[in-house]
């Protein structure tokens, strides 16, 4: 797929993905979407990618979705129709830039440069690291539109910030403050605007040369998962298995010897080939 809408820049182990229509402060289309759930689900594929970063082009991150073309922007019969859900892909179908996300075996970096509304908001939150610039501002404005919480939200959100703070943003849909995000969870860093891709780089270099991409792929996965489980005893069954079967394995045995010779380590195992047999265990 050639890209309209996003520039897909690897560099080493690291991905860095730009939302590339700064004139509109990189508002969100359908073509966006296609585009992302593309680029996400190709450095799935793709071993030489360790970690994927997210950012704008020019003073946005995502001005929400580009409601240029009227009232019926969101309806998903209207042409030109930004919704998530189309007749052809229905919510919950595992289609979509949404899936995508959730299930890359690649961590993801949202490095939030400027406004992050709507849809630039929920985009964010399938990913595993947030950090946004000083300046920046997040808005769940859903309400403010007659509309509700989109892409999985209203599941992804409490998880992230508790469930008092998710209804405070979400109900007001006001406009959030770098500084409130960062102190309500929704955000783990806040930067100066110019040290933002830097710094994003620095924690994803931190986990593409010290971390099994294996490892991560599969910590991702049960974290997410297993976050709001009633109890651990499903998530015993799972890790006590897959540890015993890595265990066993080269990763683990590169990952001791590097530690004891007091180097970096050198993972032998990759995600396109090397996945323990219980993988993926949900859909058991």
């Amino acid at each position: 797929m050639a890209y309209e809408t996003l520039l897909y820049a690897p560099d080493g182990p690291i991905l860095t993905l730009t939302l590339n229509r700064p004139d509109k402060l990189n508002a969100y289309t359908a073509a966006m979407g296609a585009e992302l759930e593309d680029a996400f689900r190709r450095a799935d594929a793709d071993d030489a990618v360790r970690v994927v970063i997210v950012t704008g082009a020019g003073r946005g991150f995502c001005a929400g979705a580009d409601i240029s073309g009227g009232a019926g922007a969101f309806d998903s019969k209207a042409e030109g129709s930004v919704a998530f859900a189309t007749p052809d892909r229905p919510r919950g179908s595992g289609a979509g830039v949404v899936g995508a996300l959730f299930n890359c075996r690649k961590p993801s970096i949202a490095a939030v440069n400027g406004a992050a509304v709507g849809v630039g908001a929920t985009l964010t939150l399938p990913m595993d690291i947030r950090i946004c610039a000083e300046g920046a501002r997040y808005g769940f404005v859903f309400a403010r539109r007659g509309l509700v919480p989109e892409a999985g939200s209203a599941w992804f959100l409490p998880r992230l910030v508790g469930l008092p703070q998710a209804l405070r943003w979400c109900l007001s849909g006001r406009l959030v403050p770098a500084e409130e995000a960062l102190a309500g969870g929704l955000v783990s860093e806040v930067t100066a605007p110019e040290a933002l891709l830097a710094r994003a780089r620095e924690i994803a270099l931190e986990i593409a040369e010290n971390t099994a991409p294996v490892s991560i792929a599969l910590t991702r996965q049960m974290l997410w998962r297993y976050a709001g489980a009633p109890d651990p005893f499903g998530l015993l069954a799972v890790d006590g298995a897959m540890s015993m079967e890595l265990g066993a394995g080269p990763d683990v045995r590169e990952g001791v010897a590097a530690f004891l010779e007091k180097r970096r380590p050198e993972f032998p195992g990759r995600v396109s080939a090397d996945m323990p047999s219980q993988y993926p265990w949900w859909e058991g």
